[in-house]
This record gives C-alpha cells, sequence and structure tokens, in this order.
C-alpha cells in the first residue's frame, strides 16, 4: 500500500508519479439478509455493533416471512421466521 521510495545513485529522490497508480475506490452497495427467530436477530445484530461494522439502527424492522416462502433452515421453535435487511456502502478499490 505504502512504498519507501530510496534516494537513486546521485542522491536525488525519486518522487512518485504525478498521477495515482490505484485508481480511486469505488462504492458499491452489499445487502445483508438476516432470517430467523426475533431473539437470534437482535442477538446477531449486537454481535456485529460490537465488531464496528453496522449500527443496530440501520437494519430495517423485522418482517415476518410467510410459511410458503421456502425459508425453512431458518424456522425458529415458536414456528415463526422473521427478516431483517441492511443495505451498506462499501468503498471498492
Amino acid at each position: 500500500m505504502f512504498e519507501y521510495l530510496e534516494p537513486d545513485a546521485s542522491g536525488a529522490s525519486n518522487l512518485p508519479p504525478d498521477q495515482p497508480t490505484h485508481p480511486h475506490p469505488r462504492p458499491e452497495k452489499v445487502r445483508h439478509l438476516l432470517y430467523g427467530s426475533l431473539a437470534g436477530i437482535d442477538r446477531t445484530i449486537k454481535i456485529l455493533h460490537a465488531y464496528g461494522y453496522a449500527d443496530p439502527n440501520d437494519w430495517s424492522d423485522p418482517i415476518p416471512v410467510p410459511p410458503t416462502s421456502g425459508v425453512q433452515s431458518a424456522a425458529t421453535p415458536e414456528g415463526m421466521t422473521w427478516m431483517v435487511i441492511l443495505t451498506k456502502t462499501l468503498l471498492i478499490e
């Protein structure tokens, strides 16, 4: 990422090029979906917040997932599955 520029044999320093060699980072939106019980989703959001990844207020309100949606792997013991969504903008180099 950073280059150390050694002086050449004449003692003159090598200056970096006028134009950056890497293009500017471009923004890209990434969408995260969590499925599960309200307790499981809440815990996951708090863990991601503790890692500094996303603020809890950035997530959508929980949305109930209809039983006919095909999302059965996240079915909770109560039988109700919920979903929350987070859209995050990342800078891609």
